[in-house]
């Protein structure tokens, strides 16, 4: 067993995790057309998935239920074949589907994903529940913020980040008083509060909780009551009912130390909600110095990959017509098994088993799995999907018209789907 699975500090009160990954994740489409948002691949060969599940084994938090719905079978493949702690310790990172438990519905929001799953909490009988999403790319010491929501005898802890008033209308945002209690809570508001003494910046939830447990299932069965008037989401009436009534507090995540982390590191968060900040997130993995590093083997980020051979550059000889066939890759990342035949790759992330092809060139392009790219091929950014074959001489990313008439593009970022056929 790996020493990053591991608590580093002393044993943790009784701590049940519950990941929520039952989004469609509509604004990642062609991505999600065909697997649950977190199972997206990122960074070549891991899911975002990967992200929470990391942070909460590398703090320490070994009980972790995995709430899924939508298109769930790669997810759940993933889980079972590479989330195994051991079942002799009472150790699991366990997917549980939706139960239809309450009835013949799926789940109508975030709360109703718990509520009707109260059967996977009231059967571990914990003292605290983390709830945190299954789609965002950062690292957490949870420890720290559990520590914060014991401190301060809070009934619930949300962690937050500051962010940009310009942005602030996508996330939920807090108001707080000197102590970090929460005096508000307003999911995207068109018109955001700023931080007092901040001008210019709003306090944004994480969509990570920390819950005494009694007070999560009181919470969660009175909302379900009000059928009416509630969509049943965390962000929306769970915590705006709250406010005022429960030991509501927000949780600083820029406070948050990493074990051989760069201050740059620090508060660093990306929501990978849409095409274009999936794309910038891949490429803050290939930077020469990246923010987010996925190098600190002190806080590894652990996924479950296949048997592969090592990846290979080949070629390096004169082609025709004066020209050299050689295969290199710069400001990049390229997984296991991927062959780069004579063939450029820049600022670009291969997941496994992808091959470039003599004479082709990529520039800021995410490659998932399989992806053969023929000779002669010009291609910038673009993402493209599992089990694609481009044919010889394709250009993609240079004529935005073209590109469109065959392909969906979204902020100039040309998005090929899995199993695409170019005829």
């Amino acid at each position: 067993m790996s020493p990053a699975f591991l608590p580093h500090r002393g044993p943790n009160p009784n701590v049940l995790a519950l990941v929520l990954a039952g989004g469609e994740g509509r604004r990642l489409w062609p991505l999600t057309a065909d697997r649950a948002k977190p199972s997206v691949p990122i960074g070549g060969r891991y899911r975002l998935i990967d992200f929470v599940l990391s942070n909460l084994v590398n703090s320490g938090f070994l009980k972790i239920k995995v709430l899924t719905q939508y298109m769930s079978d790669s997810l759940n493949s993933h889980i079972a074949r590479g989330w195994r702690l051991p079942a002799m310790l009472d150790q699991y990172v366990e997917p549980v589907p939706a139960q239809q438990r309450r009835g013949r519905e799926w789940f109508k929001g975030s709360a109703d994903a718990i509520f009707q799953s109260l059967n996977v909490i009231t059967d571990e009988d914990p003292d605290y529940v983390i709830v945190f999403g299954g789609d965002h790319v950062y690292k957490m010491d949870v420890q720290q913020m559990l520590d914060f929501h014991l401190e301060t005898a809070a009934d619930c802890t949300v962690a937050c980040i500051p962010v940009p008033v310009s942005q602030a209308s996508a996330f939920g945002v807090i108001e707080v008083d000197a102590n970090w209690r929460i005096l508000s809570f307003t999911e995207k508001p068109e018109k955001p509060c700023e931080i007092p003494g901040r001008p210019g910046w709003a306090l944004a939830s994480m969509g990570n909780y920390i819950f005494n447990t009694r007070t999560l299932i009181q919470q969660i069965v009175l909302d379900a009551e009000t059928t009416a008037s509630s969509q049943h989401d965390f962000g929306r009436n769970i915590l705006p009912d709250m406010v005022g009534k429960r030991a509501l507090y927000a949780y600083d995540f820029m406070r948050n130390d990493i074990p051989g982390m760069d201050e740059r590191e620090r508060g660093y968060w990306r929501d990978v909600g849409t095409i274009q900040q999936y794309f910038l997130a891949n490429l803050d993995f290939v930077q020469v110095v990246p923010v987010f590093n996925l190098y600190n083997s002190r806080w590894p980020l652990h996924t479950w990959v296949r048997s592969l051979p090592p990846a290979k550059f080949v070629f390096n000889e004169d082609g025709p017509g004066g020209s050299r066939r050689v295969g290199f890759a710069t400001n990049s990342l390229v997984s296991e098994g991927c062959i780069i035949s004579g063939g450029h790759v820049d600022q670009s992330v291969l997941g496994p088993r992808v091959r470039i092809n003599s004479f082709s060139h990529l520039e800021q392009c995410i490659l998932h799995e399989s992806v053969d790219i023929g000779r002669h091929c010009h291609i910038r950014r673009a993402i493209i999907d599992k089990h694609v074959r481009v044919p010889a001489g394709t250009e993609i990313g240079f004529d935005p018209e073209a590109d469109r008439r065959r392909f969906q593009v979204i902020d100039d970022i040309v998005v090929i789907p899995k199993n695409y056929d170019f005829g």
